[in-house]
């Protein structure tokens, strides 16, 4: 599935997990950057008490499920930018 086919407006609040499995955090919300109508990254809560934050762009999502709210990546979660 490729990025341009992912909705992210809808998935503030799913998990987000790498290729591996592990859990990366949880979706706070999109960002946009290129337009304002498509996200172009998610902005994932992580760390102890949620207090870190990291950008997962569009490109590195794999999939994106629904019924489970969880979104999987495909890349390691140690190859994901954090800022704040």
């Amino acid at each position: 599935m490729s990025a341009l086919a992912l909705d992210l407006r809808g998935t503030a609040g799913f998990l987000v997990a790498d290729a591996r499995g592990r859990i990366v955090g949880r979706v706070e919300c999109p960002m946009y950057g290129s337009s304002p109508e498509q996200p172009d990254a998610l902005s994932v809560r992580s760390g102890f008490l949620s207090r870190r934050r990291r950008l997962v762009p569009a490109d590195s999502i794999e999939l994106i499920d629904d019924g489970s709210r969880v979104i999987g990546l495909r890349v390691d979660r140690d190859a994901i930018r954090t800022f704040l």
